[in-house]
């Protein structure tokens, strides 16, 4: 069963997880940003785990809130292997354009706050995922991004999902298809949700945040239903503020009370998943047009 390890981004609990599992030898499933260097070191230490002893990353994606760090802990530590989808395999090894279009989305100075530097990783430490990798089935789940897979291990049935399984603010409900551009493409979303679906995992673990406390296929099912639902309204129309109005009444029913309340009111979260849905949607009428 994976280990989790609360990174606590900006002192926040409950904000990112990364997973400890054995694979050969311990084997990190996503190391964060480089922010939270410190914490991931410590978190590893608690289990046992000198950053030494780590044998390898396995990314789900490389979006900087799940491998930004991954260039930090390469220089601490040369021997540790990275191992990614071939998509994103160039952009670790060269993260230039990740690194812009990451500030570009979020601004210098919030990308600087949020997640730190961006550090090339040697391409000889770099491997391209295939099928399997040990003994877990690699699933490729592309839709939050194209680069995005998901890790299935058969012998307990655990399933470690990163955002292709939405985002739920624990210890409430609140279920959040995590949206922002450039790559969001609906369809191919729905096709890895049925994907790990179709998988039947026994357990769910994701990156925002921990073990889905949902069944695993009734989490699944609830999230596609909510991807429909919001996407559907941007496609027909919806404007951001109506989008925010949605998401919000979905946080107060599903996570009443819940501390992040605040903090997601005020943030751009909204902002960034509906221009990330809209753009999919203006992108596909500029395509349709084009060929019409």
């Amino acid at each position: 069963m994976p280990k989790l390890i609360d990174l606590l981004h900006m002192g926040t609990p409950g904000a990112i997880a990364v997973y400890l599992i054995d694979l050969d030898g311990p084997t990190l499933v996503d190391c964060g940003p480089a922010t939270c260097h410190d914490a991931l070191v410590a978190g590893l230490e608690s289990h046992g785990v000198p950053l030494a002893d780590l044998r390898r990353i396995l990314l789900t994606h490389i979006h900087p809130d799940h491998a930004g760090g991954a260039g930090a802990l390469v220089a601490r530590h040369p021997s540790l292997d990275v191992h990614v989808h071939h998509v994103g395999a160039p952009h670790v090894v060269d993260p230039s354009r990740l690194l812009g279009s990451a500030r570009r989305l979020y601004g210098d100075e919030d990308y600087d706050r949020l997640f730190g530097d961006i550090l090339p990783i040697p391409e000889e430490r770099v491997h391209v995922l295939g099928e399997r990798i040990g003994r877990l089935e690699v699933i490729e789940t592309p839709g939050h991004a194209w680069h995005h897979v998901a890790y299935l291990d058969p012998d307990d049935g655990s399933c470690i999902a990163g955002d292709a399984a939405g985002v739920v603010f624990q210890p409430g409900r609140f279920l959040y298809p995590a949206s922002a551009p450039p790559e969001i493409d609906v369809p191919a979303w729905l096709g890895a949700i049925d994907r790990l679906a179709a998988r039947a995992p026994a357990s769910l673990w994701i990156s925002h945040f921990g073990r889905i406390e949902d069944e695993p296929l009734a989490h699944l099912a609830r999230l596609r239903e909510r991807l429909v639902d919001w996407s559907s309204r941007v496609e027909t129309g919806a404007t951001l503020d109506e989008y925010a109005a949605l998401a919000e009444a979905a946080l107060r029913a599903e996570s009443p009370g819940d501390d992040l309340h605040d903090l997601l009111l005020l943030s751009p979260t909204w902002a960034m998943s509906y221009a990330g849905v809209k753009r999919y949607y203006d992108k596909r009428r500029e395509r349709e047009a084009d060929g019409a």
